[in-house]
């Protein structure tokens, strides 16, 4: 089947510093894909590059039949991708609902509205209690949420997720993630980086790791769960 994402040896660089060296993956419609490497390896950037706010300098990046290396981002959320950016980057002095809204500007389905909004409240029951409440006053993990709902609203295909647990106290972390399995049996696919490797590649139809802006292993998820590479190096433990 053709892929949904195909990036064949994307390369970019900022300034003199090369941050993607030729990175190639795909991620074909229904998958839970998880992207794992150390702090610098480039995977922010990678999700940067597919949704237009880090310009290739080299290489192929195409969303089924269409390339994106020269579209810019709002076309990019128009052809159905999502971003949710590594530290949620909601508006704090909006509600919650103005958060959900504003990410429903490219959608021509405006009678479909309402029935998502409804969806976003019932995976986050909190949200639909804060929903007048500014976005700024809410915790971190409300936050995270907010930043999940405001992403599904745009009914993206594929939704790129960076770090979302990132800060987050452990139990919330397994609500993140058991709403991620939601997301995606509902249908929509995931590109998910994450710095805990554990939970990522339990969660991953299939794992690629990234080490200094390239990609050194990949494989199904349950696979790179009992790799001793992955194991030494991600899940701090050697493996047999």
């Amino acid at each position: 089947m053709t892929p949904l994402l195909t990036i064949d040896n994307l390369q970019v660089a900022y300034g003199g510093i090369k941050a993607l060296r030729g990175v190639s993956l795909e991620v074909h419609a229904g998958e839970i894909v998880s992207l794992i490497g150390a702090n610098g390896a480039g995977k922010s950037t990678l999700l940067r590059a597919i949704s237009g706010l880090a310009p290739a300098t080299g290489g192929q990046l195409r969303f089924r039949d269409t390339d994106l290396r020269m579209l810019p981002a709002h076309r990019i959320v128009e052809l159905g991708i999502a971003h949710v950016p590594e530290g949620r980057r909601v508006f704090a002095n909006l509600t919650v609902l103005e958060n959900l809204k504003l990410a429903t500007w490219p959608r021509r389905d405006r009678s479909a509205l309402h029935d998502d909004y409804e969806r976003i409240y019932t995976l986050f029951p909190r949200l639909a209690e804060r929903r007048h409440q500014l976005a700024g006053s809410l915790s971190g993990g409300e936050q995270q949420m907010l930043a999940l709902g405001r992403a599904l609203m745009t009914r993206g295909q594929l939704l790129l997720l960076d770090e979302p647990s990132m800060g987050l106290a452990p139990l919330l972390v397994s609500v993140i993630f058991q709403t991620l399995r939601e997301i995606n049996a509902a249908g929509t696919t995931i590109l998910l980086v994450e710095q805990n490797a554990r939970q990522a590649l339990a969660l991953a139809n299939r794992g690629y790791v990234l080490e200094t802006g390239a990609i050194t292993l990949t494989g199904p998820g349950s696979q790179l769960l009992t790799d001793p590479r992955v194991n030494e190096a991600y899940l701090g433990y050697a493996g047999e």
